[in-house]
């Protein structure tokens, strides 16, 4: 064939060069080998920039997702540091419940220590129980019910300090409330009150534990009230995780 006699001529003219022309012509025609082709220098730029690309729009959707946790963080500690704050004052060191013997109204005798197991809301009071006592056994009332479910982890409780019997027409106030008489000295050596204050200006509050830890500003109004409401809240959520209404039956 034509092509076969061409590829012969060919062939053989090569075979008839010089050894030095033969090196030329194999220099003019390298030997072909199968290499991967390397890219070209725009496709990795743009792969870069594709990367680039998805990676700042993966840190946007991050943003966007964490952007209300960081607003309410900057607010907490930024805009409003105040509200980190307690209305009442923690008690250091905190003072636990003496082992004391209690009289309820009707003169029986209780153990002091038995009130533990529940977050205690304290006042102190004579029994005749003047106007300010008798704000103090509202707002200990009206304290305990705003809690919703939580109330029952909660017992309001009136320390008398003297041998006055309370009148009559506290009686259905009072019905879901602990009422205890103690001789003052021995309530002196548990709670105290601010200096400058007496005993009966204050709120008390005592933990699970038995342990005085927290005292209400004295002539605590209804504005008063509600930061205390925050600050019953806050104890409550603390303690969530061990405490239980209710106090624990004894064996």
């Amino acid at each position: 064939m034509s092509g076969s006699k061409s590829s012969d001529g060919s062939f053989a003219r090569a075979a008839s060069l010089p050894p030095d022309s033969q090196a030329g012509a194999r220099a003019e025609h390298p030997l072909g080998l199968t290499v991967h082709t390397l890219p070209e220098a725009g496709d990795a730029v743009a792969t870069v920039q594709r990367a680039r690309h998805g990676r700042w729009k993966m840190l946007g959707v991050l943003l966007i997702c964490a952007a209300p946790v960081v607003a309410s963080y900057f607010t907490y500690y930024v805009i409003r540091p105040e509200g980190r704050r307690n209305y009442g004052e923690l008690i250091h060191p905190q003072r636990t419940v003496p082992a004391l013997t209690a009289s309820t109204l009707s003169g029986g005798a209780t153990r002091l220590e038995s009130l533990k197991g529940q977050w205690l809301l304290v006042s102190v009071a004579g029994g005749d129980c003047d106007t300010a006592c008798q704000k103090h056994l509202y707002l200990q009332r009206q304290l305990r019910e705003s809690l919703g479910k939580e109330k029952d982890r909660v017992d309001w409780v009136w320390l008398i300090n003297d041998n006055a019997l309370p009148p009559p027409a506290l009686a259905p106030a009072l019905q879901q409330a602990t009422v205890l008489r103690m001789e003052p000295d021995a309530l002196k050596a548990w709670l105290e009150p601010a200096p400058g204050q007496q005993l009966a200006d204050h709120l008390y509050v005592v933990d699970p534990m038995g342990n005085w830890m927290m005292r209400f500003p004295a002539a605590m109004d209804t504005g008063g009230a509600a930061k205390a409401k925050r600050d019953l809240e806050r104890l409550l959520r603390a303690s969530s995780s061990w405490d239980e209404p209710g106090r624990p039956v004894k064996p």
